[in-house]
This record gives C-alpha cells, sequence and structure tokens, in this order.
C-alpha cells in the first residue's frame, strides 16, 4: 500500500487538518512549504472567498495543496465547483458524506479523501471512487465522532481497501508511530499546529492551548447530533448547562455565534470557541511548522525503529 507522500506527492506523509477560519491559503501555503500538504479550510466561507484563498496559496507555494470542505456549507454546491474551475489537486471532505460531488472531482483528476468517524461511511465512500480515507478518532479538536483513534483506524483499514490515514490525538512521535503501527498510510494533525509560529490565530488562542491541562477539553452540542470539542471555557460551561437542562437549539445556537472568529481573530478565550483537541495538554512551546513535520516524522520513525529491536 502506499505511503500518503507518494500518494500527494509531498515530502512527508502529513496532511494539515481543515481548521476553519484558521487554514487560510496563507497558512496552507506555508504548510505546503514545510513538508506537509497544507489544507485552506472552507468553513461557512462562499465560493468567491475560496477562489481568493486559493490563488493567494498559488503565489506563495509551488508544492502541492489542497481544501477541505465542510458539507455543512449552505455554499458547498458553489465550493464544490470553485474546487474544480481553480484546479485543486486535492479535497478533504467533513461533516457528512461528499457523494454527490465525488464523480465531477474525480472526472478533473482530483484526489478525494473525505474525514470519517466510522466504518460504515468509510465503506460507502470507497465504493463511490475515492482515494484515501482518513479515520478521525474523537480525540481530535472540532466536529468529532464517538470512537476513538486506536478503536477506529484498524477497524476503518480491515473494512476498505484504499489507504487509510490517522487524524485525532496526534501531537508527537510517539503518537505517529502508532498511527502507522496500526497500519495508516500516513496521519493527518490539526491541534499541534495551533502551536506554530505560522498559525494567524490570535496570541491569546495560542496561550490558551500552551496553559492547556490533559483534561481541559469538553464537548459540546452533542445534545443536537452536532459534537464539538473546545477548550473548556465560560462559553463551554454556559452551553453545557443548557445542554443539560434541555435547551432549544435557538438557545443554543446563540451562545456559540460567532464564536470561533471571536477566538480566533479577537483572542476571546472565555466567550469564544476555542476548538482543541486532547493533545492540547502535550503542547508547551511555539514552534516553526517545519520543525514539527520533521519531528513527528523522524520521531515517529525512530520510535518504530525502537519498537521493532523490542519485540524481536
Amino acid at each position: 500500500m502506499k505511503k500518503l507522500n507518494e500518494i500527494l506527492g509531498t515530502e512527508f506523509p502529513i496532511i494539515q487538518g481543515g481548521m476553519a477560519n484558521i487554514a487560510t491559503g496563507e497558512f496552507a501555503a506555508a504548510c505546503s512549504n514545510a513538508g506537509a500538504l497544507g489544507m485552506i479550510a472552507t468553513g461557512a466561507w462562499d465560493g468567491q472567498r475560496l477562489r481568493q484563498e486559493i490563488r493567494r496559496a498559488k503565489e506563495l507555494t509551488d508544492k502541492p495543496f489542497g481544501v477541505n470542505l465542510m458539507l455543512m456549507n449552505p455554499c458547498a454546491d458553489e465550493i464544490a465547483q470553485v474546487i474544480i474551475d481553480e484546479g485543486v489537486q486535492v479535497v478533504t471532505t467533513g461533516a457528512g458524506n461528499p457523494g454527490k460531488y465525488i464523480p465531477a472531482w474525480k472526472e478533473h483528476g482530483i484526489k478525494v479523501l473525505p474525514v470519517v468517524a466510522a466504518t460504515v461511511l468509510a465503506k460507502r465512500l470507497v465504493r463511490l471512487g475515492v482515494d484515501a480515507v482518513i479515520a478521525e478518532g474523537t480525540e481530535s479538536g472540532g466536529h468529532v465522532g464517538e470512537m476513538t483513534t486506536m478503536a477506529l483506524v484498524p477497524q476503518v483499514i480491515d473494512a476498505v481497501d484504499v489507504p487509510v490515514a490517522a487524524a485525532g490525538g496526534i501531537a508527537d512521535g510517539r503518537q505517529a508511530a502508532a498511527a502507522f503501527a496500526l497500519g495508516a498510510c500516513g496521519i493527518q494533525v490539526g491541534t499541534c499546529l495551533l502551536a506554530s509560529e505560522e498559525c494567524p490565530i490570535h496570541k491569546n488562542y495560542k496561550q490558551a492551548i500552551l496553559k492547556a491541562k490533559d483534561s481541559d477539553t469538553t464537548v459540546t452540542g452533542r445534545s443536537i447530533g452536532g459534537p464539538v470539542r473546545v477548550l473548556k471555557n465560560k462559553m463551554a460551561r454556559e452551553y453545557l448547562a443548557l445542554e443539560k437542562r434541555g435547551a432549544s437549539l435557538e438557545e443554543l445556537e446563540a451562545v456559540t455565534l460567532g464564536g470561533l472568529r471571536r477566538a480566533v481573530l479577537e483572542g476571546d478565550v472565555e466567550h469564544g470557541s476555542v476548538m482543541s483537541g486532547q493533545v492540547a495538554g502535550m503542547l508547551h512551546e511555539i514552534r516553526p511548522l517545519r520543525q514539527i513535520f520533521e519531528e513527528l516524522y523522524s520521531g515517529g520513525r525512530s520510535v518504530l525503529e525502537a519498537a521493532a529491536k523490542e519485540w524481536a
């Protein structure tokens, strides 16, 4: 089975995760220039904004990069067409089934790697011709499923006949090695990139990530079928209290409306949505992207080599 870097044409078998309001064309290009596959995250953008960001990325890198489409976006149809029009090489998708877009994307030679949280969706999408799948465990930040990475990845690998990348709970070489030991072709990371020099989030957001401990994340939105992992703060506690008493969808949305933008751009880490995975407790310093990717890869190789000797 091919490694992820062979499929994508990158130096490292690493994808930068889709990070709404964070992964601009500039940040995606920085990730690509550092050896991974940078991804522009569409979030709630429309097609015109995406077109601008794609063109910005092209100005800043000659390396492969891609676009992440959040399928809940009301502009998803428009975005799917912009991806084709602008000659994007790779697409990842999240929060839904991208089936209706896959034939057109494949017709234009675009590599399609949907993010899945369960084997049932993985099998369905493989039948539609995707190039690989990204199995993402509940340890990740942002929108999450229920299964852990350790349980999900091998079950998806056993269920499909395409390469599978692992995501969720990966921040150092030990976790990268675990993903490869499970049979993954590569990894997708997001939370550990929040602590990079190039990440465009507000300094307050970065400091909140660096201060976080192992149990400082929580999941909001389970009651409405839209679970999201964030750092615990005033907003998250208020939301969870509302969920506990059975608040309406309107009441819940009033708490989170514009929350990610408040955290990312304004630095409001108490009333904003500070999306983060459980690995935040492992992050203690701001580093260049290149160093993060190199240590994930070389550290993973070292752990695997040491384990091979130990088990020999």
